[in-house]
C-alpha cells in the first residue's frame, strides 16, 4: 500500500507541475493576434434594429436585362424619409441595371445603402442614355452618416470605355484621335460628411472607381478594387478637397493610381493597403494652369506596392502655387517597383509642351522611413525633381533599403534641388540630396496655406 500511494503522490505532483508549466506558457508565451490582412476582414451586415427597404419591393426585378433605376431611386427616398435607421437592400443572386443616378440626401437618419447583389452600369458609351452626364454614375450627394457596405459587386463595364479612340491605346507612342472623350467615375460622394465604405468589391470602372469632392470624414475599410492594368485612369480612391480621411485593410488593382490625393485635403492616413499593378499612391497632381493646391498631414503605412510604374508620388505642375507638407510614408514593402520613391514638379502629360515656370507648389516636411523592396533598374530608385525655384526643403530617409529586383546594376538617385537629411545610410545611398535649408526661396513664389 506505501508503495501505491507514493506512485500516486509521484503521479500527482508530476501532473501539478506540468500543468503549471502550461499555464505558465499559456501567460507568458502566446504572441498577440497579427492585423487581419485585407482578405480577412469582416464584411458588415445589416443592423437588425433598422428598417429594411429591399429595391425588389419597388419594382426592381434584378434580371441584368430590365432597367432597375426607378425601383432604386424609391427605395432610395423611401428610406431617407423615415424616421428611425434605414437600410436600402439590394439582394443576393440578382444583377441589377442601373442608370446615371443621384441619391440626395440630407436624410432625417443614418442610412446604409446594403449591396449583395450586383449592380451593373449600362455597358459603354453607346448605350448611355442621351442626356444623361457621361462623366459619373452613381453619385451621392449632401449625404450625413451614411454607410455604402456589403459583399457585392458593383460592375462598371468599362470596357468600351476604356477603347474610345481619345484614350490612350496599345500602338506605336500610346496613339489617340480626336473625340468626346468623357467617362463616368462609377461612385462620387459630393458635399457629404461623416460617410463609411465597407467590403464592397468594384470592378472595371470607365473612369476614377470612388471620387471625394468636397467630403469631410470619410472612413474607407476592406475595398477591393480591380481593373485591367493598362486600363486608362481608373484610379481607385480619389479625394479633393476632402479632410479626416481613413482608407484602411483594402485590395487595390487597376490601371492608375491606387489613391490619388488632389488640392484642398487634408489629415487622410492610409493604412494596410495592397496596391498593384498600379500607378502607385500619388499626391497630385497639384497646381495645373498655375492654379493654387494645399495638402497637409498625409500618412501612408504599414502596406505593399507590387509590380507598379510607381510607388509613393508627390508630382506637381510648373506654374502652381500653395504646398504640400507634413507627409509620411513609413513601412512600406516596393516589390518591383519602377520608381518607389518619386518628387516630380515637372509633370507635364505631353512631353515638351510645359514650358519652365518660375513659381511652384512648395514641398516641404516630408519623411521616408522604412521602406524596403525591389526596383524595377529601368529608373532610379529615388528621383527627387523639385522645381528650379522653390526648392523641396526638409526631406528626411531613414531605414531605406531598395534593391534591383532581378540583380541589375544598381542606379545611382536623382536629385534636383532638394534639400533635408539622411537618419540612416540608405540603400542606395542619397548623396546627391542637399544638406540643411536653400539660401533663400522667394517669398513670391511659396504661397503658404
Amino acid at each position: 500500500m506505501g508503495s501505491s500511494f507514493c506512485t500516486f503522490m509521484l503521479f500527482f505532483l508530476s501532473l501539478y507541475v506540468h500543468c503549471s508549466i502550461v499555464k505558465s506558457r499559456s501567460l507568458d508565451y502566446i504572441s498577440p493576434a497579427p492585423s487581419p490582412g485585407p482578405e480577412q476582414a469582416t464584411i458588415p451586415k445589416i443592423v437588425p434594429s433598422s428598417r429594411v427597404f429591399d429595391v425588389m419591393s419597388f419594382g426592381s426585378v434584378g434580371d441584368g436585362v430590365t432597367d432597375d433605376t426607378q425601383g432604386f431611386k424609391m427605395a432610395w427616398d423611401s428610406a431617407c424619409q423615415s424616421d428611425e435607421p434605414s437600410t436600402v437592400l439590394v439582394p443576393k443572386h440578382y444583377s441589377f441595371l442601373i442608370q446615371s443616378t443621384i441619391f440626395t440626401g440630407s436624410c432625417g437618419n443614418k442610412v446604409v445603402f446594403q449591396i449583395e447583389g450586383t449592380i451593373m452600369a449600362p455597358d459603354g458609351p453607346s448605350v448611355w442614355p442621351k442626356g444623361m452626364s457621361k462623366r459619373q454614375w452613381l453619385v451621392f450627394y449632401r449625404v450625413n452618416g451614411m454607410s455604402l457596405q456589403g459583399g457585392g459587386v458593383i460592375d462598371g463595364r468599362g470596357e468600351k470605355w476604356w477603347d474610345l479612340p481619345c484614350k490612350p491605346h496599345k500602338g506605336p507612342n500610346g496613339t489617340t484621335l480626336a473625340g468626346p472623350c468623357d467617362s463616368p467615375v462609377t461612385i462620387r460622394f459630393f458635399m457629404s460628411t461623416n460617410v463609411s465604405v465597407k467590403g464592397v468589391k468594384v470592378k472595371n470602372s470607365p473612369q476614377f472607381n470612388f471620387r471625394f469632392d468636397g467630403c469631410n470624414g470619410v472612413y474607407i475599410d476592406s475595398l477591393n478594387i480591380k481593373a485591367p492594368s493598362l486600363s486608362p485612369n481608373t484610379d481607385g480612391i480619389h479625394i479633393e478637397n476632402t479632410n479626416d480621411v481613413r482608407i484602411y485593410n483594402s485590395l487595390i488593382s487597376n490601371g492608375d493610381d491606387c489613391v490619388s490625393i488632389g488640392a484642398g485635403s487634408y489629415n487622410v492616413d492610409i493604412k494596410n493597403i495592397t496596391c498593384g499593378p498600379s500607378h502607385g499612391i500619388s499626391i497630385g497632381s497639384l497646381g495645373m494652369r498655375n492654379t493654387r493646391a494645399c495638402v497637409s498631414n498625409v500618412t501612408v503605412t504599414d502596406s505593399v506596392i507590387r509590380h507598379s510604374d510607381n510607388g509613393v508620388r508627390i508630382k506637381t505642375w510648373q506654374g502652381g502655387l500653395g504646398s504640400v507638407s507634413k507627409v509620411r510614408f513609413s513601412n512600406i514593402h516596393m516589390d518591383n517597383v519602377r520608381n518607389p520613391i518619386m518628387i516630380d514638379q515637372y509633370y507635364c502629360q505631353a512631353k515638351g509642351m510645359c514650358p519652365n515656370q518660375t513659381s511652384a507648389v512648395h514641398i516641404s516636411d516630408v519623411t521616408y522611413e522604412k521602406i524596403r523592396g525591389t526596383y524595377d533598374a529601368r529608373s532610379p530608385a529615388m528621383h527627387l525633381g523639385c522645381s528650379n525655384s522653390v526648392p523641396c526643403t526638409n526631406l528626411t530617409f531613414s531605414d531605406v533599403e531598395l534593391v534591383p529586383s532581378q540583380g541589375q546594376i544598381m542606379t545611382s538617385p536623382f536629385c534636383w534641388n532638394a534639400y533635408g537629411a539622411l537618419q540612416t545610410l540608405t540603400i542606395p545611398p542619397v548623396f546627391c540630396l542637399l544638406e540643411g535649408n536653400p539660401e533663400s526661396v522667394p517669398d513670391t513664389d511659396i504661397d503658404q496655406c
